[in-house]
């Protein structure tokens, strides 16, 4: 499946690039807009960071996120510095049918399963950034990027099995913004390893040949961000090149 992502920062669409506030890009585009047009092109999920609710929770974009799910052209998940029960609450209160949490599921792994538990697998997607070292370890950064969190990839989803985790969002930190093509090995190993999860791969995308190449990994979902924004290609393009290749 394809999954648009939009970023958002006091309402405004922007992307980040690595992750970095300080190099940003703001878009001419209304958020409202963005939904019907990616509905309009298919879209049926649409991939929401609220990246001003990341930095500060208290000032989470809820109101405009709300607007977006009443529009009820597609589903949506969304994610942004979840770090309480309460974020969750709040998201799936607002409409939202996934939460996507980060940085708190290396942290506070306990604490996140035992809202999976509680709120159900369907329901809560982890976000997991991985830096692959020069021995091949997928080692998980946190925050923004900023920390190695000194766990290994594996070894945080053998412990989230338990509560049988279902939706994982993985990004290459070293393709995500680069549109240099996506880390196609990363995802056939992990879809391999993990094949009861269904896999989102981002970062990287840059043509409809990056797309193309994820097809056989058996990812279940590939997230499109500033190539989109940009006009490398548009959604329903995408969609065509995944369902038909």
């Amino acid at each position: 499946m394809i999954i648009p992502a939009i970023d958002l920062i006091d309402g405004a669409v922007v992307r980040l690039f690595q992750g970095d506030y300080k190099q940003k890009t703001q878009y001419e585009k209304d958020p409202i807009d963005v939904v019907h047009d990616y509905a309009d092109q298919g879209a049926k999920w649409l991939h929401i960071v609220d990246l001003t609710g990341a930095k500060d929770t208290s000032k989470r974009q809820l109101s405009l996120i709300r607007r977006m799910v009443d529009t009820q052209r597609m589903k949506f998940q969304a994610g942004g510095g979840i770090r309480s029960e309460e974020d969750v609450a709040q998201l799936l209160e607002a409409g939202i049918s996934r939460v996507v949490i980060g940085s708190l599921a290396v942290k506070e792994p306990e604490r996140v399963q035992s809202w999976i538990e509680k709120y159900g697998p369907e329901h809560i997607v982890l976000a997991l950034d991985v830096n692959i070292d020069d021995n091949g370890q997928r080692m998980i950064a946190t925050h923004g990027w900023q920390e190695n969190s000194g766990v290994a990839l594996e070894s945080l989803l053998a412990s989230f099995e338990k509560v049988g985790v279902k939706h994982v969002l993985c990004t290459d930190i070293s393709r995500d913004g680069t549109l240099q093509g996506s880390n196609v090995s990363l995802y056939q190993d992990v879809c391999a390893k993990f094949p009861q999860i269904s896999w989102q791969a981002s970062g990287g995308i840059g043509g409809l040949d990056d797309i193309r190449a994820l097809r056989p990994t058996n990812v279940g979902g590939v997230i499109l961000g500033r190539a989109l924004l940009e006009g490398k290609f548009t959604v329903k393009e995408a969609i065509a090149c995944w369902q038909n290749g």
